[in-house]
């Protein structure tokens, strides 16, 4: 996942994925300089975050809520 400091929807994505017992990878873009870059990649030019990435699922869960970490969940086959 890809997370910014600042960043109250990493927050609230952070804490979902870790009551539901999901393991996850965080990328600080303020920490790793080619973040940024691989971030606005992902998003069409958007430096969007947080950023979930995994295989080939790939969800801006940018305004966060449960519904869009689920769908996220689905796509990448962890639901």
């Amino acid at each position: 996942m890809y997370t910014t400091g600042w960043c109250g929807d990493c927050r609230a994505a952070k804490s979902a994925l870790e009551a539901r017992g999901i393991p996850f990878v965080e990328v600080d873009l303020d920490a790793d300089p080619g973040a940024a870059a691989r971030v606005e990649s992902l998003n069409g030019g958007r430096r969007s975050v947080p950023t979930l990435v995994r295989g080939g699922a790939v969800a801006s869960l940018s305004r966060f809520s449960p519904a869009k970490l689920d769908a996220f969940l689905a796509t990448a086959g962890l639901r």
